[in-house]
């Protein structure tokens, strides 16, 4: 019962069970009704394997009903792999190439979120079963019936048999983090000025639960249509609001009104957001009035202070808070109405935030593809890992003219694994059950022999058996149990012998040898290696962004078009691959990604991302116009903050690099102003100190990456949620299940 607590048990076997009933359901009505009721024994294998490949195989993500309509969107689909695996089998080499691109396309179709990602294995099931023998394209239309019968007997099981409770839609999740937002900034905007350890408390929480380890896969807005991405922002906006709200200082005296009044309009937006996103009105008049009552606080504290003791810099600071919580509040109101409206919404805005609310979806879809089409994409990766290996597989039982060569196949699919190590792990645990289902499968056949209405008894029940505790169990119990079950199939089909077991044992040994190989030349550390590169290029190009951002601001430079500020679009990049590197790195098992490298002290990847993010949004919100030259003193100390900055970001990216050889990370606060500067250039602006914000933000997510004590990254992985919860809520951009948080790459 590995990677199972034994307190989890229980509801880990009644989750398993309810699939299974499903499973076997649809399975053995589609396999009985065509074998015994028409005799189309070829409809029979395609009814049975249809419902197992999208059922058993496929991990889809959410509730029965919401797989069920992911199946049912699939369904042309995997006609479409049926009839070209049926045309391509009839010769080694079309079969051979067919495999090669349909399974890369496959694999690579998990960019396009955890729908695509958890269907894809069933997918290549329906493309492999056709493809072979017997080679007889005549017999399309039987299987065609068969996997649809099969299919659309899954669907209603999915859909009807132990409806399960739907989980809270991420929509809702942020329009109560919304309502949340808005009691924080109402309480601001009145006496004392400051939130209590509640409020304070409820607002960290809140935003930590917007994190995507926190919400179920099917939840996760990571799709790259516009309402998907647009509802990803909107949780980051709401994210980075609460966490401004929680930080925000309080004044040293009365605060002036027009502080009061951008907090009342920020309470409004966020109560309009939060109304808008559970399908009200869009929030135009409350963008509006936030957007006015911004304008006048950035009025009332334009460049230059006339007033000491009103502008002292410790209201140049609040009011430079202040400036940053509203644009996170506009950003929300905008976002929000994306998401419910597309491209309808009605709240206008410059479109370089909300650059993909105007472009077509299949755009969309190629600006995603595109991002992850290189070799440092860890989708990219296991596109290329997997579809080597089933196209190695294919040729060799194409030459060898393997007996079953389907189940090798089946082997090389289940088998191989994001890293060396897992699929070593894995493979072992495999051999030993499917040793003991080969032993268990002869004494079944030598014993029963030709009576084909045992089988049909033992079938049904052994399915729900298999697919109850394989799940739980692990790997070793399901290859060990799958091997009796694809016996009672086929000696139904034909009639067979103990030798069964045997040529099972065989493809299973050669598939999973060669899930090994692949294992070893493609990648073979998986997201670990990744990892660490990504991070290391994130934070090197972010420095960059850093000094490009604070020399434009002290110049007076502004960024007329934002997208092609100095960076920002490698910098965006660079975070959609480190996104990808780090979702892959939390699926893989924590014993594989680096306990026996506990030499080199836990990073908390997540207080990477955030850095990115903050060091994107920032420069986007610093470079917005209009911009005026700095005066010569606080000019060159922006340029000294940025350029220390910078080199902080330099260090803690080196001891990331994995060519590096750092042993540990250790990564002090750093405060902005140093000693050269630390008392406020004669006249500063409230430029200058909504820099000052902005770099202290990024070195407070310095501080995080680096965790104290010799544990193992994995762990840091692992942990991400609790200890670098404090940094998620600290206004990160990380997009929740997704990568597309910026402009496209």
């Amino acid at each position: 019962m590995r990677g199972v607590p034994a307190e989890w048990l229980p509801a880990a076997y009644a989750a398993s069970g309810r699939r299974a009933v499903r499973v076997a359901l649809a399975a053995a009505i589609g396999f009985y009704l065509f074998r015994y009721g028409l005799d189309d024994p070829v409809a029979a294998t395609y009814a049975l394997f249809g419902a197992v490949s999208l059922g058993g195989l496929s991990r889809i993500p959410g509730t029965g009903r919401q797989r069920a309509a992911t199946i049912l969107r699939v369904l042309p689909v995997c006609w479409a792999l049926v009839v070209v695996g049926t045309y391509l089998s009839v010769r080694t080499w079309s079969a051979v190439a067919g495999m090669l691109v349909v399974g890369f396309m496959l694999a690579f179709s998990a960019v396009g979120g955890p729908r695509p990602a958890g269907v894809a294995p069933g997918l290549q099931l329906l493309y492999i079963l056709p493809s072979f023998p017997p080679y007889d394209p005549g017999s399309l239309g039987e299987r065609l019936l068969g996997t649809t019968t099969g299919l659309v007997l899954l669907i209603a099981a999915e859909a009807l048999i132990f409806p399960e409770p739907a989980p809270t839609p991420y929509r809702e999740r942020t329009a109560r983090a919304a309502d949340i937002a808005a009691h924080c900034a109402r309480a601001l905007a009145v006496p004392p000025y400051a939130l209590g350890a509640a409020d304070r408390s409820t607002a960290e929480e809140t935003g930590r639960g917007l994190r995507s380890l926190m919400v179920p896969e099917a939840e996760r807005p990571a799709g790259p249509g516009v309402r998907e991405r647009a509802l990803a922002h909107t949780g980051l906006a709401v994210r980075t609001l609460l966490s401004r709200l929680a930080q925000l200082p309080a004044p040293t005296g009365t605060p002036e009104p027009e502080g009061a009044a951008v907090l009342r309009a920020v309470a409004d937006l966020a109560t309009a957001s939060a109304t808008c996103l559970r399908g009200g009105p869009s929030p135009v008049r409350a963008h509006q009035a936030l957007s006015a009552a911004r304008a006048a606080l950035s009025a009332l504290s334009a460049e230059t202070p006339t007033d000491a003791p009103r502008f002292s810099p410790t209201v140049l600071r609040r009011h430079a808070a202040l400036l940053e919580i509203s644009d996170a509040a506009l950003a929300t109101g905008a976002a929000a109405d994306r998401a419910l409206r597309g491209r309808r919404s009605a709240v206008e805005v410059p479109q370089d935030r909300f650059w993909y609310s105007t472009i077509g979806a299949p755009m969309l879809w190629w600006h995603r593809l595109r991002g992850h089409a290189g070799r440092r994409s860890v989708f990219f990766q296991n596109a290329v890992r997997i579809a080597l290996a089933l196209t190695a597989a294919r040729l060799v039982a194409g030459i060898d003219t393997l007996p079953h060569g389907f189940w090798a196949m089946l082997a090389t699919l289940s088998l191989t694994r994001t890293t060396l190590e897992a699929t070593r792990h894995t493979i072992r645990l495999a051999l030993t059950g499917t040793l003991a289902g080969a032993l268990l499968t002869a004494a079944t056949l030598t014993l029963v022999g030709t009576h084909t209405n045992v089988y049909a008894v033992l079938l049904p029940l052994w399915m729900l058996f298999a697919f109850t505790v394989g799940p739980v169990r692990g790997i070793g119990w399901a290859q060990g149990l799958f091997t009796v079950l694809v016996a009672l199939v086929f000696a139904q089909l034909a009639p067979s012998t103990w030798q069964l077991a045997e040529v099972r044992m065989l493809d299973v040994l050669i598939g999973s040898t060669i899930g090994a190989v692949f294992g070893l030349l493609a990648w073979p550390r998986g997201a670990h290696e990744e990892m660490r590169r990504a991070a290391a290029e994130l934070l090197r190009t972010a420095a960059e962004v850093v000094v490009a951002t604070t020399s434009s601001v002290a110049g007076g430079a502004a960024a007329t078009i934002p997208a092609a500020a100095p960076g920002q679009r490698s910098l965006h990049h660079a975070i959609v691959l480190a996104e990808s590197a780090y979702a892959q790195f939390q699926s893989e098992p924590a014993l594989l990604t680096g306990a026996r490298r506990g030499a080199r002290a836990a990073v908390d990847w997540q207080a990477t991302l955030i850095a990115g993010h903050h060091t994107l949004w920032g420069s986007e919100r610093l470079l917005a116009p209009p911009v005026t030259a700095l005066p010569t003193a606080t000019a060159r100390a922006v340029d000294a903050l940025g350029e220390r900055m910078a080199g902080r970001m330099l260090l803690v990216s080196a001891a990331l690099d994995p060519g590096g050889d750092t042993p540990s990370l250790t990564v002090p606060r750093i405060d902005p102003v140093s000693d050269e500067f630390n008392a406020e250039p004669a006249g500063a602006p409230r430029r200058y100190y909504a820099v000052v914000e902005w770099l202290e933000s990024l070195a407070a997510d310095l501080t995080r990456i680096s965790r104290a004590g010799a544990v193992s990254d994995a762990a840091g992985a692992a942990g991400a949620a609790g200890a670098a919860g404090a940094a998620g809520a600290a206004g990160a951009r990380g997009a929740p299940g997704g990568s597309d948080s910026g402009r496209p790459s």
